[in-house]
């Protein structure tokens, strides 16, 4: 399956739709023209009343991050989880230490090894304090090598309804740093978990390649956005692919 621009849109066009289909209304999303009209629409949204989630990152290493981003999610009342889905699960990143805030601030979700703790989604009052405190977490360097990961995601996180499968989550490093990964895996497996692609019990195989080019199709979830080197393109900078009976097993 070829990533053309037109699947590119086309996808890009559908998250919009399914995220707010209010502010998609009246907009020929075929074009990149209304795909950024209608960005700025929702930025606008989520800005005067939208959810915000903030996430207190202490280290990031991918496997542990996505495994721990899926608990997060799959963790949250479904109710919750598609409010967040209108402000496009818009998410803060911030450096710290998680184990040094419990005292003065509640987490909703902290990972197993304390590499990094979320907070919301809620109106961004209610992490006001905490941005205040900290900085923006830098990651400024690209992902680092690494062989393939296999991530599970625990059962006993949340109920089970249907039987685990295996998926490959791909994700582009060419010029990608490390902050962009937060931001691109960050929507990517919270709008899977929404949508069913990811559940307990599931097993993903993390795969590290430049770009997302020649990669055997389908693919069950697609995160697209803006190419800055080429003003007006699309790029996508994760996949998930489609599902494999047994992970379980």
């Amino acid at each position: 399956m070829k990533l053309s621009q037109d699947l590119l849109r086309a996808e890009a066009a559908r998250r919009v739709q399914v995220a707010r289909p209010d502010l998609a209304a009246g907009l020929d999303l075929s074009t990149a023209a209304a795909l950024a009209e209608a960005h700025a629409r929702i930025q606008e949204s989520a800005d005067a009343e939208g959810l915000l989630a903030v996430s207190v990152v202490r280290r990031f290493e991918l496997a542990a991050w996505t495994r721990a981003t899926c608990e997060f999610a799959i963790g949250m009342a479904p109710e919750r989880l598609a409010a967040w889905r209108r402000s496009f699960s818009r998410t803060i990143f911030l450096a710290g230490n998680p184990d040094n805030l419990g005292d003065r601030f509640r987490f909703d979700h902290i990972a197993e090894d304390g590499s990094a703790a979320w907070a919301g989604p809620a109106p961004a009052a209610a992490s006001a304090g905490l941005r205040r405190l900290l900085r923006l977490f830098d990651g400024s360097r690209g992902l680092p090598p690494r062989p393939d990961t296999p991530v599970r995601i625990p059962e006993a996180i949340g109920p089970r309804h249907r039987p685990p499968v295996r998926r490959k989550l791909y994700v582009a490093t060419a010029g990608i740093t490390v902050a962009d990964t937060l931001v691109h895996l960050n929507h990517l497996l919270v709008e899977a978990v929404l949508d069913g692609l990811l559940a307990p019990g599931d097993t993903l195989t993390v795969r590290q390649v430049p770009r997302l080019i020649g990669l055997p199709g389908p693919y069950a979830a697609l995160r697209v956005g803006a190419e800055p080197e080429h003003p007006g393109r699309l790029r996508a900078y994760a996949c998930l692919t489609g599902e494999s009976v047994g992970a379980g097993a």
